[in-house]
């Protein structure tokens, strides 16, 4: 009877140590859950914040450019020259969310000497997009000495002219987050004036 007694007791003992072995079991299962979802949830969250979130600035680029209207002379002392420019430009924006950019103004120079001007009109380039646009722009070299440009021209068939402008705008993360942002346009040319063509072109 008494070791009846003690093999139930025995029995019992061997059972909650199975039922707390088992308890134990799950609540590490569980707690492995719960780790595995936050590290999971961590990853998620630096990669939205490093990739998605990330800012780049837009590149604003003057692509191409084609000439109406082109006169020009080549005298020493009086050398000038005015054309219509249509210039192609370009915003690229490689952010996850749109660029909305206020209206600016594009300027072109030759040497220290303005030789042209145009309004660049507001707009926006979508996430991860180009837009491209056209705008026409008169150039001129009413404010350049004739000898100076005269001199440039004895020596090579080609105008090197430089382009500048800013445009400023607003980024749009996720369509949540807003940010200023602001980018440059610097670009370096050779205008031709035998094929009257655009040269050389190089934007930063």
């Amino acid at each position: 009877m008494a070791e009846n007694g003690a093999r139930k007791a025995y029995d019992q003992e061997v059972a909650s140590v199975a039922q707390r072995e088992e308890r134990r079991k799950k609540w590490m299962k569980c707690f492995a859950y719960v780790a595995a979802f936050a590290v999971f949830h961590t990853a998620v969250i630096l990669v939205f914040a490093l990739v998605l979130m990330k800012v780049r600035t837009p590149k604003f680029r003057l692509r191409s450019a084609a000439f109406e209207d082109f006169q020009v002379s080549t005298l020493n002392t009086n050398a000038s020259f005015s054309t219509k420019m249509i210039s192609e430009l370009s915003v690229k924006n490689a952010n996850f969310g749109r660029y909305k950019y206020q209206n600016s103004t594009i300027e072109f120079f030759y040497q220290k000497y303005k030789v042209g001007e145009a309004v660049v009109p507001r707009g926006k380039a979508n996430f991860r997009s180009t837009k491209k646009f056209v705008i026409p722009v008169d150039l001129s070299s009413a404010n350049v000495p004739g000898d100076v440009l005269g001199n440039e021209l004895s020596q090579h068939a080609w105008i090197p002219l430089t382009s500048r402008a800013t445009l400023r705008g607003k980024l749009m993360l996720m369509l949540i987050f807003k940010k200023n942002k602001s980018t440059d346009m610097n670009c370096t040319m050779n205008l031709n004036i035998s094929s009257r063509q655009l040269q050389d072109l190089e934007c930063s």
